[in-house]
């Protein structure tokens, strides 16, 4: 619990009652690491979390990352990927992949928008 910074007392409170959402996340993470699964997926983990929680959460993940585990994480922003860097990046258009590539392609969608990706792929969202 101290890894990822979570107070002690939050032991003895019921499941997901009277927690913050960062302290929601934090324990999304902890139950990640106790019953160590072989794949996740993370469907927008750094959705309303401050950056002191959101480097906590990234901690988390990063220490998990390994041969035996492997995670699917879904964001619609990059700074998560300030913390976590991905082995590979893919754009999605209505339901479908239309791109894929590695960390430059996050950095490239964060410099220039998803415009150049519609033109490109003939995308609609």
């Amino acid at each position: 619990m101290d890894f990822l910074d979570i107070d002690q007392d939050m032991a003895q409170r019921y499941l997901n009652e009277g927690f913050s959402g960062g302290e929601k996340k934090r324990n999304e993470i902890l139950q990640l690491m106790m019953l160590e699964p072989k794949f996740a997926i993370l469907d927008e983990i750094d959705s309303g979390l401050d950056i002191d929680a959101l480097k906590v959460v990234s901690k988390g993940i990063n220490q998990m990352r390994g041969d035996e585990f492997g995670s699917l994480i879904i964001t619609h922003y990059q700074r998560l990927l300030n913390y976590i860097t991905p082995d590979h990046v893919h754009v999605m258009f209505g339901g479908k992949v239309v791109t894929s590539g590695g960390p430059e392609l996050a950095k490239r969608l964060e410099e220039e928008g998803y415009e150049w990706v519609k033109e490109e792929y003939g995308a609609t969202e």
